[in-house]
């Protein structure tokens, strides 16, 4: 165990523009706390860092010191290695900047901006670019591991659109890492976590976008297995322009009611023709409710966040499908409907179009065969309920295994699934074993989901 002494503490703070907060400082609580409510972990310091050199500075003191490092963006990871217990979490949420150029349509961004705060600055030039499903997530730690979103189907994930990086390494040194300089790192970086080093600010590719056509149906939980296979017939041909969804959850006006949503997002300027493409959707049962209507792009980014509140307790499962065939249909609608709270419920994410046409090894994000995803969410406020909820979790991944592939999304990978590690990252893994090892050796950066050092 590493004893700090005031020298120590004191050192780093004249070293950082930013802050250094202990355990005894009133903020110091409100800053270690993170998304997940399960996670409760107690840093020995927290450096609030407001620019690059900040972090730098952090970086060499907890080297010298020997404190286990943790980095945190928008701290909304289900797996919590945000935080470290006693050692030093790099707190980037001060770091808000965002810049945007017009003329050659690029967003740079510190990493403590979250993905609302980011659309929003880019929606005032009518831009955008892919990044998540909840506006709350941080792009930093989204874009690390891939990063899906509402608009992937026509403009591939956030790795792709990621054109260069700002990085602290493990030694303190800032880089910048792009197509030209860096370029082991550059790949690295695009879905190897945070593995690399510290990402204090990320250029991404912007896109022409202002307003799009989104929004949910619902349906009743007794029309869902047809919803289900619906949704699975219909996503076998859809248009890059359009992105469908679907979630198995409870009404979130608080009655309990079990329903069946497909949420979409359509992001051709031509009206009509994204009338015409969304339409069976539309007609299909008919639903019980139509939200569908034309909302600024930024608006379809919040439109799933009240599912995901602030300070629940969270474990999740996830894994990619082999096939939505209608046994795992039935299989889901067997779990959800015995759900052990109303937080509790199941999305399977739709990947096609852009994301499915580039090359596995084009970035460490190695899924890009057509197909789904799935997320077991379950949430709960009393820790009386941990018990039940983790299991209804794991029972349910667990009989839907058959239908799985060996395969899992960075992001979604939760504390104990340190295993599927190398399943998330496929052919791409001995690269990233061999690039860990050239530039992190001593595996400083290990809270995450962890790639040793070849």
């Amino acid at each position: 165990m590493v004893v700090l002494t005031d020298e120590m503490i004191e050192g780093l703070r004249a070293g950082l523009e930013g802050s250094v907060l202990t355990p005894g400082d009133d903020a110091y609580d409100d800053v270690r706390r993170i998304h997940n409510g399960l996670i409760d972990k107690r840093p020995s310091l927290i450096a609030r860092c407001r620019t690059s050199s900040d972090v730098a500075v952090a970086v060499r003191a907890a080297r010298d010191c020997g404190l286990e490092v943790s980095v945190r963006g928008g701290g909304h990871n289900v797996a919590g290695q945000a935080v470290t217990d006693g050692g030093l979490m790099i707190d980037l949420s001060l770091m808000k900047d965002v810049q945007i150029d017009p003329t050659e349509r690029t967003i740079t961004a510190g990493g403590g901006v979250t993905w609302g705060e980011f659309n929003v600055a880019a929606h005032e030039k009518g831009l955008a670019t892919t990044g998540g499903i909840i506006s709350t997530t941080g792009i930093a730690g989204l874009t690390l591991g891939g990063g899906l979103g509402w608009i992937m189907g026509k403009y591939a994930m956030a790795v792709d659109n990621l054109v260069s990086a700002e990085v602290v390494l493990a030694s303190g040194e800032i880089v910048h890492a792009n197509a030209e300089t860096n370029t082991d790192l550059f790949w690295a970086i695009r879905g190897g976590g945070g593995n690399f080093g510290v990402v204090t600010s990320f250029t991404y590719r912007a896109h022409q976008l202002s307003t799009v056509l989104g929004g949910v149906v619902v349906h009743p939980l007794a029309a869902a297995r047809d919803a289900l296979k619906f949704f699975r017939d219909v996503t076998a041909s859809l248009p890059d322009e359009l992105t469908v969804f679907a979630a198995l959850r409870h009404a979130p006006d608080g009655s309990g009611m079990k329903l069946c949503g497909i949420a979409i997002c359509h992001v051709s300027p031509d009206e009509a023709q994204a009338e015409r493409d969304v339409k069976p959707i539309r007609e299909f049962g008919p639903p019980v409710m139509d939200m569908i209507e034309r909302m600024p792009y930024p608006v379809v980014n919040t439109m799933t966040d009240d599912a995901f509140p602030r300070g629940y307790l969270n474990y999740w499962k996830s894994a990619f499908f082999t096939d939505l065939s209608d046994d795992a249909i039935d299989k889901l609608v067997t779990a959800f409907e015995a759900t052990p709270t109303t937080s509790c419920f199941l999305v399977i994410e739709h990947f096609h179009g852009a994301v499915t046409r580039i090359e596995p090894t084009a970035t460490a994000f190695p899924h890009r065969a057509p197909g789904y995803n799935l997320i077991i969410i379950s949430q709960w406020t009393e820790p009386a309920q941990t018990d039940d909820c983790i299991a209804w979790a794991r029972q349910t991944y667990d009989s839907l295994r058959p239908h799985m592939a060996d395969s899992a999304y960075v992001n979604y990978l939760d504390i104990d699934d340190g295993n599927r590690v190398r399943a998330a990252y496929g052919p791409n893994y001995d690269r990233l074993r061999e690039l860990k090892r050239r530039y992190d050796p001593d595996n400083l950066f290990h809270l995450n989901q962890n790639i040793p050092p070849s």
